[in-house]
């Protein structure tokens, strides 16, 4: 079964959670070990990361700072609504807290949870819940304070004012010291509960935002569905099949080449991708579509090359293909792509 998140995701969540460390006397090899990044990686402003490395930065800080029972905590102090982007000034220009967070939770992909939320309304009361059945048991406590905490904060940001919560619920045993929770909840949470919930007013759901904006959150759920469609191009074992497929354009693998390298039949390989609801002959159009478009894009390459560097026998072929995924030759797309 894969992750509930998406495999890849923005840099900006390590840079704040490796700040974290800093703060509390980390030293950044420390904070960076096995994650497989560097100084300079931790840099770039823009740069994308396999969860997986932020997982293991998490885990790195949990083993680091064991007496600190409330660092989730610390660590959901720093995720701002201006911390997701698109995300971000998507449900910002939402028209109404039911929308934004019908928003939020549709491109939940983007945000830094590694928790599964959902939103639910039992009578006067509203939930946004936190399920941590997917989440390493080591780092629980850790993702669940730090998610929570953090979508408060949003919410927060979102109203312009306190959100006054109903309910607080952890499934994590109470700690020694619950001072830090009743400054982060504004209440002393249930500990050792059956969920991790926040509760609050359902009408709440209805209240106006004050930057609605329906322009502006229109272009930027666009925005989303193309950064959640890329990050969750690397996603299980499709996205373990696609990478193999980037690594040699020229020569496209087939099903059985594909399935050697992953340590696969192929049968079993068909099998798990329709598992996923894709297939092999799928993922090869996606990559290739990809690839296309990205070399018509670059320019300096006629497209007889583009067609054979693609796998494509004659350029007839690749012209029909490509007239099936976008509707034009791809000398025609090139054109319009250099208005």
């Amino acid at each position: 079964m894969s992750a509930p998140w998406p495999a890849r995701r923005s840099i900006t969540s390590i840079q704040l959670l490796t700040q974290l460390g800093l703060d509390l006397g980390l030293s950044l090899d420390r904070c960076l070990h096995e994650t497989g990044l560097s100084p300079l990686q931790l840099a770039s402003l823009n740069g994308e990361i396999e969860a997986q490395r932020e997982l293991q930065l998490i885990a790195n800080l949990v083993e680091a700072l064991p007496a600190v029972e409330d660092l989730g905590l610390q660590a959901g102090r720093r995720y701002h609504l201006t911390t997701y982007g698109a995300w971000g000034y998507a449900i910002l220009s939402s028209a109404t807290v039911r929308q934004a967070a019908e928003l939020g939770l549709r491109y939940h992909g983007l945000t830094y949870a590694f928790t599964r939320i959902s939103l639910s309304v039992d009578d006067a009361i509203a939930s946004l819940n936190f399920d941590d059945s997917a989440l390493p048991p080591a780092l629980h406590d850790f993702i669940v304070q730090r998610d929570m905490l953090g979508a408060l904060v949003v919410v927060r940001e979102l109203l312009g004012s306190t959100l006054q919560l109903l309910t607080v619920e952890l499934r994590q045993p109470a700690p020694a010291d619950v001072s830090p929770f009743i400054a982060a909840f504004g209440q002393v949470p249930r500990f050792g509960a059956a969920h991790n919930r926040l509760g609050f007013a359902a009408d709440l759901l209805d209240n106006p935002l004050p930057r609605a904006n329906p322009q502006l959150v229109s272009a930027c759920e666009q925005q989303c569905q193309t950064l959640l469609a890329r990050h969750q191009w690397h996603q299980g074992l499709a996205g373990r099949v696609r990478q193999l497929l980037l690594q040699s354009p020229g020569q496209i693998a087939d099903m059985e080449q594909v399935a050697e390298r992953l340590h696969l039949s192929s049968r079993t390989l068909r099998r798990r991708l329709i598992e996923e609801g894709t297939s092999f002959r799928a993922l090869q159009d996606e990559v290739r579509q990809a690839l296309a478009v990205e070399l018509l894009a670059a320019g300096g390459l006629s497209l007889e090359e583009i067609a054979e560097r693609l796998g494509y026998g004659e350029l007839s072929n690749f012209i029909h293909a490509f007239k099936r995924w976008k509707g034009v030759t791809p000398g025609r797309y090139q054109r319009g792509m250099m208005v």
